[in-house]
């Protein structure tokens, strides 16, 4: 066991160890299958506190996470007998600046902090779709929201990042200064360093928006695709809908879709005309404040249960492959082992796509997102669960995909936040797989690897080889 005395006289914010009072719940993450048994966890009070944490590990020879919210299920802020930098203790705040329209984010905030912090002032950004969700691993993956259409990613909103790189230095990355780490940080996950803040660009927002859940027998999921059809491929950028399929707990089929606009319940309503005119079982949707919108979702997806996901992109809304793909999630939910959910993320992409493809490391695409969670109740975390998980989701995924052949093909290639293959030294690890979730921007992110971190100590998520 690596001896912490050289390290805690240097350490503002606290240390944690496996004879910590703590220690059970600083393990604790969203999915129970994330959870990894560290052999240091050190809650880091500033930048300077990161650094000293960076070098401990480097010269004692453990392996480094980085925890903000901890929502991945992969478990790529958690660390088996390594080192876990956690941010979620201290620097979780949000400091609004309404008249430059800006906010500075601790790098260990959740969105919800941020949502109530800048509504405040009538801004918002984007953030994510569900507000327990960690600011900074949904940013450096490149961040999807409600707010997208109108906005792009959250790195089209990022401004600035201040960063403890490989080396220790504390270092500010932005268009002008360290333009090349601003550039590998927008998409690049935590393959540069730990971000300590955030700066992010705000917009005025209206209090009230439009939205939530429009719940459909199963029966009527061929007359929801015709109608998302004919929507999407007109869709405004105020508009969006997450589709999902799923199952009651008998094996029911049902359709949910959770639509928003931001506007009034009356423009809204207008907008999704066709889809209430198909009848909906259960119409829970309706003009909510702002910083409810984020929560939504919450109750579908609590804290401590086991998650297996699998990102796929897809054709958009297109009847048979869908069909197949709730076909499969049916069955499995019929087998009682299993609670599953295909989301089919029909958010704008025009905004999105407006960006340069090099701006960012980020590798843009013209086809929607499609997660699949397959999730089980229990506090037990079961290898032998997520090895029955994984096929299944991957079956969904190839129907969704078109068949396996297409699954395997780069164009399939999934928003790398919901991507289980990227993480290292896990069962579902595909050697290089940065080379493909990055595309064309990867031997650039090469070159920015080999600047901020050649020994590759930050290789938690999509690990990009130095060169």
């Amino acid at each position: 066991m690596v001896s912490i005395d050289s390290l805690s006289p240097q350490i503002k914010g606290d240390i944690v160890t496996p004879d910590h009072p703590d220690y059970a719940k600083s393990l604790h993450r969203w999915a129970i299958n994330a959870e990894k048994k560290a052999a240091i966890v050190v809650y880091a009070k500033d930048a300077t506190d990161v650094s000293k944490a960076v070098l401990f590990a480097k010269q004692n020879n453990l392996q480094i996470a980085i925890h903000c919210g901890g929502h991945s299920p992969t478990g790529a802020s958690s660390v088996e007998g390594g080192l876990v930098i956690d941010l979620s203790r201290h620097l979780n705040g949000v400091r609004v600046d309404p008249i430059n329209k800006i906010a500075y984010v601790g790098g260990g905030a959740i969105w919800e902090t941020v949502d109530k912090a800048a509504i405040e002032y009538g801004l918002a950004t984007v953030g994510g779709t569900v507000n327990h969700t960690g600011v900074g691993g949904l940013i450096l993956g490149g961040g999807f929201g409600w707010l997208s259409g109108e906005f792009g990613l959250a790195i089209d909103n990022l401004v600035q990042v201040t960063l403890v790189s490989a080396d220790g230095s504390v270092l500010t990355a932005n268009e002008t200064e360290n333009p090349d780490l601003f550039f590998g940080v927008r998409g690049g996950g935590s393959n540069f360093g730990v971000v300590t803040e955030f700066v992010l660009a705000l917009h005025p927002q209206r209090r009230t928006v439009f939205a939530g859940p429009i719940i459909f027998p199963g029966s009527n999921l061929k007359k929801i695709i015709e109608f998302a059809k004919d929507w999407y491929s007109n869709v405004g950028e105020k508009e969006a809908m997450l589709m999902m399929t799923t199952a009651e707990p008998d094996g029911t089929p049902m359709v949910i879709c959770n639509v928003f606009y931001n506007g009034s319940e009356e423009e809204g309503r207008s907008k999704f005309k066709s889809l209430y005119d198909i009848g909906p079982k259960v119409d829970l949707a309706k003009e909510i404040p702002y910083e409810v919108l984020n929560s939504l979702q919450n109750p579908m997806v609590p804290h401590g249960n086991g998650v297996y996901w699998k990102g796929v992109a897809h054709d958009g809304p297109v009847f048979e492959p869908i069909a197949k793909a709730h076909e499969k999630v049916v069955e499995i939910i019929k087998g009682r082992t299993f609670m599953v959910n295909t989301i089919y993320e029909w958010i704008p992409l025009k905004k999105i796509n407006s960006f340069p493809a090099s701006e960012a490391a980020y590798r843009r695409s013209h086809s929607p997102n499609c997660l699949i969670i397959v999730g089980w109740l229990g506090k037990t975390n079961l290898a032998a669960k997520v090895d029955e998980a994984r096929p299944l989701a991957y079956q969904i995924a190839a129907c969704v995909a078109g068949g396996e052949l297409n699954l395997k093909d780069s164009k399939s290639q999934g928003y790398t936040n919901y991507d289980p293959e990227g993480i290292t030294g896990d069962k579902d690890e595909v050697k290089d797989k940065a080379a493909i979730a990055f595309g064309n921007n990867y031997p650039r992110l090469q070159k920015v690897k080999m600047r901020y971190d050649p020994e590759n100590i930050f290789n938690r998520w999509f690990a990009i080889t130095p060169a």
